[in-house]
């Protein structure tokens, strides 16, 4: 089940958030996902978040910042399940556009937001990591009705 982020969630999100940081990007070093979780478990506070829940334990969760997809984040054990693409078609509903960063040799995340429909906007570097870090955008389009 897909529900809004309470207070009570953090630990379970950061836990999750730092795992799949660390897991997807063997390319930064570990301390810098590290130094930064006191920064995002505040940030998390401040943001509009979604978690996907089954049986109280918390498998994934989609962080918003208006129409800035901050991130989607999913258990790796429950990967490759659905749940990413729930998350993601989720905040579709309830979005009209949306952005979001993605870096370049996080190939499984970009593969993912390419084929739920983003398109690459332009890309960059990451003056934190030195990374190539892509931005990608999604917007809602309207079906031709018969």
């Amino acid at each position: 089940m897909i529900r809004m982020f309470d207070a009570r969630d953090l630990d379970q999100v950061m836990e999750l958030w730092l795992n799949g940081n660390i897991e997807a990007h063997d390319f930064i070093p570990r301390n810098y996902w590290e130094s930064n979780a006191p920064m995002v478990r505040e940030q998390l506070l401040q943001a509009e978040i979604y978690v996907y829940e089954t049986d109280g334990k918390i498998l994934g969760f989609v962080g918003l910042q208006g129409d800035y997809l901050a991130g989607i984040f999913v258990d790796r054990h429950a990967r490759s399940m659905g749940i990413g693409g729930q998350l993601i078609h989720y905040v579709q509903k309830i979005r009209r556009t949306l952005t979001l960063n993605v870096y370049r040799k996080n190939q499984s995340a970009m593969e993912f937001y390419l084929r739920e429909g983003f398109s690459v906007l332009s890309e960059d570097i990451d003056e934190a990591t030195g990374e190539t870090d892509i931005v990608l955008s999604w917007k809602f389009e309207e079906r031709n009705r018969l």
